[in-house]
């Protein structure tokens, strides 16, 4: 195939043919060519970016196909080095192939195609040796017809989008394996009450209906916790802020475990007097606080404390703001020190006592979206310790 001519004789080997040998004298600084202040390069240089600052690779051939631009992206992700690239022609020095063998230059011919293609989108192809690689092209002309003057091509690993894969392969797994059971509870019982409804009695009926009420709740909040990961992941996660009252959160909580059969002095909550006026969403301070007492409830032993206490944070402007800070203590085993950096990721369990592993990752883009900050350690006791802190939220008009 032909991607450009150049009668350059420093551009051909022997035999006539394009050479990736050393680079030209007419490519100084081993990055831009002879039109050193065209604009594609140079309006980075005007910008005060050099090409090597870029994260992708950045490949830049001229009108006649010869590369003038080889970023050190580029040359990391095709193990191909600069000098090797720059003033070769593109297609030898990115002979990249198609899923399928097929040589993607010729396949698209950008220099000998239609004169009204824009570029080529992001897709898989293949450098040499099989490795995968992500490419995009982009076609500038001197006119919308007019012939190609630069081709602009990004390369970027495959590594970040395997692992988004993997990552959705397994919330697909876990979300599965977690309706299964329910769902099959709540399909045996309503066919049995269905076919022998007059057979039992109304305790028996009452017992299966509770059940039946139990499982479509679990299922429900299954379905909340996915909705959850969805916002945080786009950034859609809505924060409608209100007084909150976290000290009377925090006691409703305690309230309800207590309800279920946790003795009542398993718990100690201590809350300063001087707290500040905490504007948050009610709503997810719940399920913040809910996740994180059932945690050290079911994970952890002993007593738990929950401290509730004013403190200070630095916004993201870098001001300093007030803040409350909440934080939850156990007496059990604790988080071994090599899983911390992990427990806030998705499907991390701290032990197999049941659970999605959702539930502290959606805790931690809940704290994230008020603009807080979460930790994890090691209580005094050796019990694992999570401290979450927010800013008060405040409305503007009432700061003034």
């Amino acid at each position: 195939m032909t991607v450009g001519t150049n009668s350059s004789p420093a551009a051909t080997n022997a035999a006539g043919t394009p050479s990736l040998g050393a680079v030209p004298a007419q490519y100084p600084g081993g990055r831009t060519g002879p039109d050193a202040a065209g604009p594609d390069t140079a309006d980075l240089t005007g910008l005060g970016i050099d090409p090597d600052d870029l994260p992708d690779g950045l490949v830049i051939a001229d009108d006649t196909g010869r590369v003038i631009c080889f970023n050190s992206a580029a040359a990391r992700i095709t193990a191909l080095a600069p000098a090797q690239a720059l003033g070769a022609r593109i297609d030898r020095a990115l002979p990249l192939e198609d899923l399928d063998g097929r040589r993607w230059w010729a396949l698209t011919d950008p220099y000998g195609g239609l004169a009204t293609r824009r570029g080529q989108p992001e897709r898989n192809l293949l450098l040499p040796g099989g490795r995968e690689v992500l490419v995009s092209a982009r076609y500038v002309r001197a006119h919308p017809t007019g012939p190609l003057r630069r081709l602009v091509v990004t390369l970027r690993g495959t590594e970040a989008r395997r692992r988004t894969e993997r990552s959705h392969a397994e919330l697909i797994a876990t979300v599965a394996h977690e309706l299964r059971s329910p769902l099959t509870s709540v399909k045996g019982f309503t066919a049995t009450l269905l076919a022998k409804w007059e057979r039992f009695t109304d305790d028996q009926k009452r017992l299966m209906l509770e059940t039946v009420d139990a499982d479509a709740g679990r299922i429900t909040r299954l379905i909340a916790e996915l909705l959850d990961i969805s916002r945080i992941d786009s950034g859609r996660l809505e924060v409608r802020r209100q007084p909150v009252d976290i000290a009377t959160a925090v006691g409703r909580h305690v309230q309800a475990l207590t309800a279920n059969g946790q003795a009542p002095d398993r718990f100690l909550v201590r809350v300063s007097r001087s707290l500040p006026a905490l504007w948050a969403d009610p709503d997810k301070i719940d399920q913040i606080l809910g996740n994180l007492l059932e945690n050290a409830v079911r994970h952890g032993e002993g007593t738990v404390t929950i401290d509730v206490s004013p403190t200070s944070l630095t916004n993201a402007a870098g001001k300093t703001e007030k803040g409350t800070a909440v934080t939850v203590t156990d007496e059990g085993p604790g988080i071994p020190e090599e899983s911390m950096g992990r427990v806030f990721t998705r499907f991390w369990r701290g032990s197999k006592r049941g659970g999605t592993g959702l539930g502290l990752y959606i805790v931690k883009g809940i704290v994230e979206a008020h603009g807080g900050t979460i930790t994890v350690g090691r209580g005094p006791g050796g019990g694992a310790e999570f401290r979450f802190i927010l800013p008060v939220g405040a409305p503007a008009y009432l700061a003034q």
